[in-house]
């Protein structure tokens, strides 16, 4: 991880402005941190020092089980908070996450912070809107593993963890996500190898048909 500093923080901060959601001068004092992919934002078990917002870029969160299997539960993309739960609750969230491509976070302080923000009335009306298209989210995608095929959800899967075009996530890690077989998602993937939408090289697949792969995604938004 990377802190951005000086001339290149003021630009970056005059261009992805977020005073709008706040009624306390908060550029002033976050700090801009730069993920490479594959980095922890938040390792699992460590409380986080600060609220992120993520303005750049896609991670995935983890968990791992009193059984030691670890499992990926979501997604987060840009204009997302991260460490909102520890923000409002005294209690320590053991979840990890991890970038997917490469993520740019502000980061505010929480000891610093904590008690400004809660009492901000502005922030927290923002803050609520999040969590409940946050909730709305999880509850469609439970919807959706009942209601659609698996080429529609591995198309959104794919597109949601590609980096410039490379897919390369585990098949373990896919299946889990998506309650399928190993059988299964490999018939997919190799449908869409058939089609033209995927190549495959090596132990990843480079994305060759991205408007059919969108298309099929979008399914699961209009359904």
């Amino acid at each position: 991880m990377k802190k951005m500093k000086n001339e290149k923080r003021r630009q970056y901060l005059q261009k992805h402005s977020i005073s709008h959601l706040f009624s306390f001068p908060v550029e002033e004092f976050l700090e801009i941190h730069e993920y490479a992919r594959d980095e922890w934002i938040i390792k699992e078990g460590m409380r986080p020092d600060y609220l992120f917002y993520v303005v750049e870029g896609k991670a995935k969160i983890y968990v791992t089980y009193q059984n030691g299997k670890s499992s990926l539960i979501n997604f987060i993309n840009a204009d997302a908070y991260i460490g909102e739960m520890e923000l409002v609750n005294d209690v320590h969230y053991t979840k990890g996450i991890q970038t997917l491509t490469k993520t740019i976070c502000y980061a505010i302080p929480l000891t610093r912070f904590q008690k400004q923000l809660l009492e901000d009335t502005k922030f927290l009306r923002e803050l609520t809107k999040f969590l409940s298209v946050k909730a709305s989210k999880m509850a469609e995608k439970y919807s959706q593993s009942l209601s659609f095929p698996l080429e529609n959800r591995l198309a959104d899967f794919i597109m949601q963890t590609a980096d410039q075009d490379v897919y390369k996530e585990k098949h373990v890690t896919v299946c889990d996500f998506l309650g399928v077989s190993y059988r299964h998602l490999l018939h997919v993937l190799s449908q869409f190898c058939e089609k033209g939408y995927l190549q495959k090289e090596g132990h990843h697949y480079h994305i060759i048909d991205q408007a059919r792969l969108r298309e099929l995604a979008g399914m699961l938004k209009n359904g």
